[in-house]
C-alpha cells in the first residue's frame, strides 16, 4: 500500500509537470559562478598574474582552450530540462574580461548552436574579475546594463575592492508580448579573514542591491526583479535575511519584498558548493515580489520553480571528494573541470 502511495504521488508530479510544459511556454534564467575564467594574457593593471603561463596555475593557451570549451557545454546546458533552447539569459562572474566571454559564446555557437551575446563592464575588484551577462537575442532583447560600485570599508579602514553590482534591464521576448525584466548580477565580497568578521562588506553589498531595486520601484511599483549572483553568503545569513529581507518562504514575503527562490533546496541538504565536507548555498536566485504572485492567467511571466543544475558530468565521481562540483585547479592541481560552484536558475511561465 506504501508503494502505491509513492506512486501515485510519482505520478501526479509527473502530470502536473506536464500539464505546465503543454498548456505554457517556459523560460530559464540562471547564474554561473564561471570559476576563474582568465585568458593567458596579461592585463594592464589587474592582478592576473596567476593566470599566466608563467604563473603559479601555469595557465597555458591549451588550459585556457579546455576551459572555454568546458564552459560552453556547461552553459549550452543549463534550462534545457524544460525548454531545448537553453536559458533565455545567464549571470556570470569571475571572468577576466569581455574577450573572455567572446570565447565562450564562439565555442558555445560552434559546438551547440546557441547563439548567446555577451556583456560585461569592468570593475575595481583587486583581482581584475568581473560580472557579466549572456543572453540569447531572439528570446532577451537588451535595453541597458548599468555598472554599482561598492563604496565601503574594512575594519582597517582599507577600501573594498571589488565587483561591480551589474543591473540589466531588458524585455523577455517571443511567444507573445514583451515583457520587462530587471536583473542585477552580483560577486559579493569574499569570506576573506572569516565569515564574521568580513560580515560587514556583504552587509554593504546588500544595502547597494537594495538601493538599487528601490530606485527600480520608486519608478516601477510592480517591477519584475530577479537579483541573482555569488552572494558569498548563504540564504539565513545576516546580509540575505536581514538586510535584503529575502524570505524563505511564498508565505513571508509582503509588498515589494523579496523570495529567495533555493533557501528550501539548503534547508534539504542540497547546495551549489562544498567546504569542508558541508554545502553552503552562495548562487542564490532571490526574486521581486510582483515576479513571485503573477498570475498565469494574466498571460504575463510569472515565476515557476527553482533548480540546482548538480549534474553528474559537473560532479567529482570519486575519491574523498565525490558528489562535490569538478572544479579546473585544487591544490595547484590541473583537474581540467568546470568550477567549483554549481549552476542555479530558475524557470518562468506563461500561459499560452
Amino acid at each position: 500500500m506504501k508503494h502505491t502511495s509513492i506512486l501515485v504521488t510519482l505520478a501526479l508530479c509527473l502530470s502536473l509537470t506536464l500539464s505546465a510544459q503543454n498548456e505554457t511556454f517556459v523560460r530559464c534564467i540562471a547564474f554561473y559562478n564561471l570559476e576563474n575564467l582568465f585568458d593567458t594574457i596579461h592585463d594592464e593593471g589587474k592582478n592576473d598574474y596567476e593566470y599566466l603561463p608563467d604563473g603559479g596555475m601555469k595557465w597555458t593557451p591549451l588550459k585556457y582552450e579546455h576551459k572555454v570549451k568546458n564552459m560552453a557545454y556547461a552553459l549550452a546546458q543549463l534550462g534545457t530540462d524544460e525548454d531545448p533552447r537553453g536559458a533565455a539569459c545567464i549571470g556570470v562572474c569571475e571572468v577576466e574580461n569581455l574577450g573572455c566571454l567572446q570565447d565562450v559564446c564562439k565555442k558555445m555557437k560552434e559546438d551547440y548552436g546557441r547563439i548567446m551575446e555577451p556583456v560585461l563592464l569592468e570593475g575595481p575588484d583587486r583581482r581584475g574579475v568581473d560580472c557579466g551577462f549572456l543572453y540569447n537575442p531572439t528570446l532577451f532583447k537588451l535595453v541597458s546594463a548599468k555598472g554599482h560600485e561598492l563604496n565601503a570599508h574594512y575594519e582597517d579602514g582599507g577600501v573594498v575592492k571589488t565587483r561591480l553590482q551589474l543591473e540589466i534591464t531588458g524585455y523577455l521576448t517571443g511567444d507573445g508580448k514583451p515583457e520587462k525584466l530587471h536583473i542585477i548580477v552580483n560577486h559579493w565580497p569574499s569570506r576573506y579573514g572569516g565569515e564574521l568578521r568580513s560580515r560587514p562588506t556583504r552587509d554593504s553589498a546588500a544595502m547597494l542591491t537594495l538601493s538599487i531595486c528601490d530606485s527600480i520601484y520608486k519608478k516601477e511599483p510592480r517591477a519584475k526583479i530577479i537579483i541573482m549572483g555569488d552572494l558569498n553568503d548563504d540564504p539565513y545569513n545576516h546580509s540575505c535575511a536581514e538586510v535584503l529581507k529575502a524570505r524563505k518562504t511564498r508565505e513571508e514575503v509582503g509588498e515589494q519584498g523579496f523570495f529567495n527562490t533555493l533557501w528550501l533546496k539548503l534547508d534539504r541538504g542540497i547546495g551549489s558548493l562544498a567546504y569542508n565536507g558541508s554545502w553552503n548555498l552562495f548562487d542564490q536566485i532571490i526574486i521581486s515580489e510582483p515576479l513571485m504572485n503573477e498570475k498565469l492567467e494574466t498571460g504575463k511571466w510569472a515565476y515557476w520553480k527553482s533548480q540546482i543544475f548538480n549534474k553528474d558530468f559537473l560532479t567529482i565521481q570519486d575519491g574523498k571528494d565525490k558528489g562535490t562540483p569538478k572544479r579546473t585547479h585544487k591544490a595547484g592541481v590541473w583537474l581540467d573541470g568546470y568550477g567549483d560552484h554549481y549552476p542555479t536558475m530558475i524557470y518562468l511561465i506563461r500561459k499560452k
